[in-house]
């Protein structure tokens, strides 16, 4: 036994090294983005609850924090049906190909300095490239069902995600304009380099990459390839068990994908609020402190709660934020140089991209318990008529804006805002546009049969 164990020392300090901590990464995000996704389910039907002034699940575990275990078990028991004339291979491969490619895009992206499988020099471009694949697992699961709802559910949602991706994408462009890479790490050591987040130069860009991420992920209000008004529940109206739930766990795998693209791009990605700014370094002290403060508040909660099973869950979270709070303020405390000072970066870079990343899936879920659902002609003129065009304005202004910095030596801060404001105003115009041009509803309703005659 001690021998083994000497030979795979020896092969971690070996030839394998270099490959040994990326393939821990990957056994982590195979391992554990599952078991987060299930509780990002539970945490929007929490926030859902909350927003409706009800409580959400509460019965399985304390506080309903083993629903998302109960709904595993279920579906892993529930009986997988395949219809009869259902092209079985391409039926049973669609939903693995969806959450493989959505698995897969998480390998180049950094969660963290410390945090990352793979850097590469087109880190982004793998990223949405391979993202991009999973809408191939929509339409061949859609078209292998053999069912009118699953296939227009999965034509629609082709559609949708050809139109949003683009606006996606010239969103992207802008702020690869100025950082002047494709890397993940070079893209947030430029935010650092600039002392200023992407969102603060390109505000037009990042709205434009908000409406497209929700569209892009299916998500309410423009979840219409899973809308059960009329496609009973789409592309995946067949599915049944786990391979149904394939399709959710990539779905909420992709809403963390686009997350952090946005929070790479736009928020700083790991960096704090004025990370160059010296006189803001207090904030380091942010992360331990909040973390000692939700343990206390857990303390203060748990007399409350009706069953003992709850306080002793409530004292537990109050232990693991405490712990979690000590391994945030050992960098701050230990002494400059020492070991454990240098793992400042990893953790509190960790915390920080982790928080912005909860922050845009929050987004997400109060987007979803807001607006009402689109009408799919609505969808297609949003994106084709208002945002491609509002972020192709928005790529030549941050080009110009930049070209005016370089070649006759303005400053960014008055040519970056001076082109923002251009396309703030061609956006104005192009909405204006657009409402004159909505059609009556006796002829929409007409054309989709949703008017008050139909």
């Amino acid at each position: 036994m001690h021998a083994t164990l000497q030979k795979i020392i020896g092969l971690a300090n070996g030839p394998f090294k270099p490959f040994l901590l990326p393939l821990i990464f990957a056994m982590v995000i195979v391992g554990v983005l599952p078991l987060i996704a299930g509780y990002i389910v539970l945490l929007e039907r929490k926030v859902m609850a909350h927003m409706q002034v009800r409580l959400g699940p509460m019965r399985v575990g304390p506080h309903g924090l083993l629903q998302p275990i109960a709904d595993a078990v279920k579906l892993l028991l529930k009986e997988d049906i395949v219809p009869e004339s259902a092209d079985k291979m391409i039926f049973w491969l669609a939903p693995l190909l969806s959450v493989t490619a959505a698995m897969l895009a998480m390998s180049a992206l950094a969660f963290g300095p410390g945090f990352q499988i793979a850097e590469l020099n087109i880190g982004l471009l793998f990223v949405v490239g391979i993202g991009a694949m999973g809408i191939f697992g929509i339409v061949l699961g859609g078209w292998a069902s053999n069912s009118h709802y699953s296939l227009l559910g999965a034509m629609r949602s082709a559609a949708q995600l050809v139109s949003y991706e683009t606006a996606a994408g010239m969103a992207i462009v802008g702020t690869l304009l100025m950082a002047g890479t494709l890397s993940i790490r070079g893209i947030v050591e430029e935010q650092a380099a600039h002392g200023i987040w992407f969102i603060f130069a390109a505000p037009i860009g990042f709205f434009v990459y908000v409406i497209a991420s929700i569209a892009e992920t299916n998500r309410a209000p423009f979840d219409m390839p899973e809308a059960e008004s009329e496609l009973v529940a789409g592309y995946m109206t067949e599915f049944s068990g786990f391979r149904w739930a394939l399709y959710f766990l990539a779905e909420y795998t992709n809403m963390v994908v686009v997350s952090a693209i946005a929070t790479t791009l736009f928020l700083g990605g790991w960096l704090r609020p004025f990370a160059a700014t010296p006189a803001f370094n207090f904030l380091d002290w942010l992360p331990p402190l909040l973390m000692v403060g939700i343990a206390g508040y857990c303390l203060f909660r748990a007399p409350k709660q009706p069953v003992g099973i709850q306080k002793l869950v409530m004292v537990a979270v109050a232990g693991l934020f405490v712990v979690l709070g000590l391994a945030l303020v050992a960098p701050l405390a230990a002494p400059a140089g020492s070991m454990i000072a240098g793992w400042k970066a990893s953790l509190h870079g960790g915390f920080w991209f982790s928080l912005k990343v909860f922050l845009y899936i929050y987004l997400f879920m109060w987007l979803r318990f807001t607006f009402p659902r689109y009408r799919f002609d609505q969808l297609m003129r949003l994106g084709w008529q208002f945002l491609i065009p509002v972020s192709i304005v928005n790529v030549v202004g941050i080009a110009t804006g930049l070209a005016l910095h370089r070649a006759f030596g303005w400053s960014l801060w008055l040519s970056l805002p001076l082109t923002t404001v251009v396309t703030a105003a061609v956006a104005a115009f192009l909405g204006a546009a657009g409402e004159r041009k909505e059609p009556s509803e006796a002829i929409v309703g007409e054309f989709w049969g949703t008017g008050r005659d139909a």
